[in-house]
């Protein structure tokens, strides 16, 4: 039962890591700094919206990862997003 679970765990480790390697984003990765680590962090810990909006992206952007933000695992791929301060997305430069 146990390997079981540690197996289950991993895959679904593996499954969020998935969209940052997906090819056809029309996102550009920026670069890492001070601030986006701040926004990495504000996007974990306190709100995704929150995150975005500290890295000056657009209102829509905003908008979209604050409401996603209430499915709980949508904050570690906001984080990601903030912690590289990336520019554009998939769904119409949202996500």
């Amino acid at each position: 039962m146990k390997k079981i679970t540690v197996m289950a765990l991993l895959v679904a480790v593996m499954g969020l890591c998935t969209p940052a390697f997906a090819g056809g984003t029309e996102g550009h990765p920026g670069k890492v700094s001070g601030k986006s680590v701040g926004a990495a962090a504000v996007s974990l810990l306190i709100w995704p919206g929150l995150g975005q909006l500290i890295l000056d992206n657009p209102v829509e952007k905003n908008a979209t990862h604050a409401i996603l933000g209430l499915t709980g695992v949508f904050r570690f791929w906001s984080c990601y997003d903030a912690f590289v301060d990336r520019r554009g997305g998939v769904w119409h430069n949202r996500i």
